[in-house]
């Protein structure tokens, strides 16, 4: 019989989703219920040092002691399970070595350039500003994509006092330390008695958000410029920081951190938020075209001779081909369409345009990684293109009718990015409708990556998102599960159930690449099928009352597998 490249099933989550720490996630997949259901696992990138955003602000790529062990990772590799990891090529944490390198030594700092100085960036587009940054032209910056209001620049305060701005996109934070009157005795020369008022001054202001130079100093108003100067000169920073892709130390920094993943028994590695590394003055600043793809065929060039496969994640409306263009370069490509469709799907009782967008992918050789739910919520800015304008406001409505949280992009009202639930609560938490949306995800073609929570048809955590504060909707699909309750959760029948099918779908050999797949839509019923030289695999539902069956068979039409709901 030919050999045949299985599309095995990705399990995707956090390293402490179960449990406190990898150790635990590997516990379960160690389970004879479990064991066979997974050929790769996505584990996302608070496994290494990292310190915001969980995970998605690299520090370093050593693995976080607090969360896994080396052993932890060769027992997943006994068991037969590679690894995916994120590589973030856009950006790196102000912890990082070499930022703060340049905190410590400034323009003697080897790394001086590693990140993109701002002013450099825009010399001769625009006008230099009081406070020290270049404000740009404004025909430089009209159809620049802004991930948040302002510019998106951080100032870096330098030894020789000067504040030096960086480019900035995601997140930051400056914090500043409150100074004891022993500490401002011994820096300033001050008299105890007057160090003692105006640390306490000091204090108040700041816990009130205050900046330094908004400081009230009272009857100390003399000390006013001095100490001013010596807030700003110990603040600290959090956030991440664009790396400068033209420095040759940059590059140097993608091949360690690959070399380093490779070493960590990865075989595919996503390419996080690395659409907004190529910048350009008067650009668009997110996708530029052509560099963006030049770039992903250098770090191409450094992944592949190390075994590694790449897998670029970029969020674009289905109308702009983004995914199409992926695609001919022959990268896989995240579908990030499935998880709506398929609520359209259920919503209007017809599986007509999944069906079509499935056999887009099948004609035009498109290698899918797929998902229903995800760590970053449901996609719906894709969908634009795809479905018509008001069947995506209805596919909101519904899931932010069942407890799901509507996500703008970058603050502006009406222009939706996602909404974040839980995919179980978005299908109303019917157990029928999440085992056909289960068994959908794998008769679509391409590698179907399972979100933790979806197998255990987790709920919409109200109290997690109180507890993350402002900005906090994505906790909401985060959930901690203790290993104990989801060990008792794998006789509950939507989760054994869920594992049957991914258990076939990871091993039966007619889940190939190379297999021919059909899609056969009629009313509200659907018929998927699989057909290589070593069988059929035949899925029919019925979007009316989420009624399904899977049958596999030899090619001689002996039966192998069988499973109705």
């Amino acid at each position: 019989m030919k050999q045949h490249r299985n599309t095995g099933v990705i399990l995707n989550a956090y390293p402490d989703s179960v449990g406190s720490r990898l150790a635990d996630m590997t516990a379960l997949l160690q389970r004879g219920e479990v064991r066979g259901c997974f050929r790769s696992f996505y584990i996302l990138p608070s496994v290494f040092n990292t310190d915001l955003d969980r995970g998605f602000s690299l520090i370093d790529y050593d693995l976080d002691r607090t969360m896994a062990a080396p052993e932890d990772l060769k027992a997943l590799e006994a068991l037969g399970i590679n690894l995916y990891f994120d590589f973030i090529c856009n950006h790196i944490s102000v912890l990082s070595r070499q930022f703060q390198d340049i905190v410590k030594h400034g323009d003697a700092s080897p790394y001086r350039d590693f990140f993109i100085d701002w002013n450099k960036f825009w010399e001769g587009r625009g006008e230099m500003t009081p406070e020290g940054y270049i404000q740009p032209d404004p025909a430089a910056i009209a159809g620049m994509f802004f991930r948040k209001p302002g510019l998106p620049l951080l100032m870096v305060r330098f030894p020789d006092g000067r504040d030096v701005p960086y480019w900035n996109t995601f997140y930051q934070e400056v914090r500043y330390r409150v100074p004891d009157a022993v500490e401002l005795v011994g820096a300033l020369g001050m008299q105890y008695g007057e160090a003692a008022a105006v640390s306490e001054k000091c204090a108040a202001a700041l816990a009130q958000g205050q900046k330094p130079a908004q400081i009230d100093f009272g009857a100390f108003a003399a000390w006013k410029a001095a100490v001013t100067d010596y807030l700003e000169a110990h603040r600290s920073y959090l956030g991440q920081m664009d790396m400068n892709i033209r420095s040759p130390l940059v590059m140097d920094y993608y091949r360690e951190t690959l070399e380093k993943l490779a070493g960590y028994n990865a075989s595919v590695i996503r390419l996080d938020a690395f659409a907004y590394a190529s910048k350009l003055p008067g650009r668009h600043n997110f996708l530029n075209e052509p560099e963006t793809w030049d770039l992903l065929k250098t770090i191409d060039g450094i992944a592949a001779p190390l075994g590694l496969e790449l897998l670029p994640e970029i969020h674009a409306d289905y109308g702009t081909g983004t995914y199409r263009v992926l695609a001919e370069k022959g990268y896989m490509v995240y579908d990030f369409f499935l998880p709506g469709l398929l609520i359209d799907a259920f919503r209007r009782g017809s599986g007509e345009v999944l069906a079509r967008w499935g056999r887009e992918i099948v004609r035009d050789g498109i290698r899918t990684v797929n998902m229903l739910g995800c760590h970053d919520g449901i996609p719906l800015l894709d969908l634009k293109g795809l479905l018509p304008e008001e069947d995506i406001r209805a596919v909101i409505d519904t899931v932010v009718g069942r407890g799901g949280y509507v996500k703008d992009l970058h603050g502006a009202k009406n222009m939706y990015y996602q909404v974040n639930a839980t995919y179980f609560s978005a299908l109303g938490e019917d157990e029928r409708r999440m085992l056909l949306a289960r068994a959908l995800q794998l008769f679509m073609p391409g590698r179907p990556q399972v979100w933790y929570l979806d197998l255990f048809a987790g709920v919409n955590d109200y109290e997690a998102v109180r507890r993350a504060g402002a900005g906090g909707h994505k906790e909401i699909n985060r959930s901690n599960l203790p290993l104990d309750a989801c060990l008792a959760k794998l006789e509950t029948p939507v989760v054994r159930d869920q594992l049957t099918l991914l258990r076939v779908r990871n091993t039966d050999p007619v889940f190939t690449e190379d297999a021919a797949v059909s899609f056969i839509p009629n009313g509200s019923e659907l018929e998927i099928r699989w057909t290589n030289d070593a069988g059929t695999a035949l899925l029919r539902c019925d979007f009316a009352d989420s009624s399904f069956s899977v049958l596999i068979a030899d090619p001689d039409g002996k039966e192998r597998f069988r499973f109705a709901q």
